[in-house]
């Protein structure tokens, strides 16, 4: 898989597309799918700059989830 091509993860029932943009290792972008705005998402990144695990971008994901306001569908 390219760096820059995305994935699809699903936790906690949510669904998020996955990229990595090229020339910025550990560095991820993540569109919630499943969101009410299709276009809303986060950016999450590694100190240092190194590939993170599956369990740790899930672990962004629902860190990213238990701060979205369910009334609005986002982070206020």
């Amino acid at each position: 898989m390219s760096a820059n091509e995305p994935w699809r993860m699903s936790v906690d029932g949510q669904e998020f597309d996955v990229s990595q943009p090229d020339g910025k290792p550990g560095t991820y972008d993540f569109t919630w799918l499943t969101g009410p705005d299709p276009q809303y998402g986060f950016g999450y990144s590694t100190h240092p700059a190194v590939p993170s695990s599956m369990a740790d971008l899930e672990a962004a994901i629902r860190e990213f989830l238990s701060q979205v306001d369910p009334g609005t569908g986002h982070i206020e």
